[in-house]
């Protein structure tokens, strides 16, 4: 195993030096100094391809070649500032534990569970329809009258 990390870029084997990101909220690309372990979502670059490396159309090249932080308040603000950031977000609302579903959903005129919603769907039909009524038609009677 190697001891030192390689560049992502595809051939390139050379000793990575830099780290590149994307703040994807800001339209932005980051390369700055080679992060302490290897990221998801992150591209470790040699010195060559940090140099020369573009941000995509509309977007914007930020290089950081050195970070100097003095005090502990700064690195715990940073340290926390990289972490919101790497958070991934989906949009989708996060699983609910089973353990704490309510009684509701487990009651028959509630519950949205399609055994239960399509009962209700049948019986509100029929409850609708309840009204109507199957008319014979005149001219059928009529007809029945002159064949006998």
């Amino acid at each position: 195993m190697s001891e030192f990390r390689r560049c992502s870029r595809p051939g390139c084997g050379r000793p990575a030096v830099a780290t590149l990101t994307y703040a994807y909220a800001e339209s932005t690309a980051v390369v700055g100094p080679l992060a302490p372990t290897a990221e998801p979502h992150s591209w470790d670059l040699c010195a060559r391809h940090a140099d020369n490396l573009t941000a995509p159309l509309g977007w914007e090249m930020l290089h950081v070649k050195d970070i100097e932080i003095d005090e502990d308040e700064d690195i715990t603000a940073l340290a926390e500032a990289v972490r919101e950031a790497g958070q991934v977000t989906s949009g989708l609302v996060a699983p609910q534990d089973p353990s704490d579903t309510d009684d509701s959903a487990l009651d028959p005129v509630t519950s949205n569970h399609p055994v239960h919603r399509s009962r209700r769907v049948a019986e509100e039909k029929t409850r609708r329809r309840a009204h109507l009524h199957v008319v014979p038609d005149p001219d059928d009677d009529a007809d029945d009258d002159e064949r006998h």
